[in-house]
């Protein structure tokens, strides 16, 4: 297994990820009728756009037949106005992978470009029933605001944590 910066030709490979991991890690927690109209389609043109927007920084694991299993991305949303700041915008591994520290690799990846853009504060946010806020708990991340959303006209709580040091995560991540 490996990480890399994705390219353009990457976003089919990211977008069956995408579709396949939200259907495993959002099962019980977002309607069936959703995940079942995600689409490789729709989701291969928002990575097409996603890779090619500045500011945006996409990476993909790859295992050993160089197959796309799992993608991260990092980048400051258009909501962030707060200064020396980004946001992890998303980490999705295929559920045979899950486990065995691909995900830690991938989040070392987004930090360490975190700390060569000088952020000195990172911005998550996660569904509360989607068990990797655990992860991010693991790692440092600090819960500072809940909301309500709908998705497929279901409430759903977001939580939004925040990490105030890069270089506490990245020791942690060695």
């Amino acid at each position: 297994m490996y990480i890399r910066k994705a390219s353009l030709e990457d976003a089919k490979g990211i977008a069956k990820v995408h579709v396949d991991s939200w259907k495993s890690t959002y099962k019980h927690i977002i309607s069936d009728e959703f995940l079942n109209n995600l689409s490789y389609d729709q989701r291969s043109d928002l990575w097409n756009r996603n890779i090619s927007k500045h500011g945006n920084y996409v990476f993909v694991a790859l295992n050993n037949e160089e197959e796309i299993i799992g993608f991260a991305d990092c980048g400051k949303r258009e909501s962030n106005n707060i200064d020396n700041s980004g946001d992890l915008t998303s980490i999705y591994l295929l559920e045979e992978y899950q486990g065995k520290g691909i995900g830690k690799q991938l989040l070392k990846t987004l930090f360490l470009q975190f700390e060569d853009l000088g952020y000195n504060k990172v911005f998550v946010e996660v569904l509360k029933d989607n068990k990797t806020r655990y992860f991010y708990e693991y790692y440092g991340a600090n819960l500072f605001k809940s909301e309500l959303i709908t998705i497929s006209g279901n409430e759903l709580s977001l939580l939004k944590y925040e990490w105030s040091n890069i270089g506490e995560v990245l020791s942690k991540l060695q």
